[in-house]
């Protein structure tokens, strides 16, 4: 299921993976950058504290990605702030509202149900919202391929 509005995206896969292990992928930073895209290399995710680390996706390389954790509710909820899109070093996206992202999972016959909401492009700047919101969009299909070949 795909489904978005102006302000959120939101993405649902059934994952043939146990819960413990598609949490794992999810909140052990290192393995979470495994499948993202990041070197996340000796760091925690530890919730009200900053996690960064070089991106690996090819033509990004020249990027952190910064993240703020909010919750980690083990085995059901993880949630953090980024800036979306945030692709130029020369500018300072630390003036702006970061957006929630949200990957919450469920045990369900057959393997985990993960749901994947990034909400709060409302706040995003006009001159880069679209942009940001069409950027991650397409991110997101292509990140629950690469976590459900990482489970898998």
């Amino acid at each position: 299921m795909n489904a978005s509005s102006t302000d959120r995206i939101e993405r649902q896969i059934l994952l043939k993976a146990p819960r413990a292990k598609v949490w794992h992928a999810l909140t052990d930073a290192e393995s979470f950058g495994q499948w993202f895209g990041v070197k996340f290399q000796g760091q925690r995710f530890v919730p009200g504290e900053v996690t960064q680390g070089a991106i690996t996706y090819p033509g990004f390389e020249h990027l952190l990605m910064r993240v703020v954790v909010r919750e980690l509710q083990p085995q059901r909820l993880f949630s953090f702030n980024w800036h979306p899109y945030a692709v130029d070093p020369a500018v300072d996206y630390s003036t702006e509202e970061p957006t929630l992202v949200e990957f919450t999972l469920e045990e369900v016959e057959g393997g985990t149900l993960l749901r994947t909401v990034e909400s709060g492009f409302d706040k995003v700047p006009a001159a880069r919202r679209e942009e940001a919101f069409r950027m991650n969009s397409g991110g997101w299909d292509e990140q629950i391929g690469n976590i459900e070949r990482y489970v898998s």
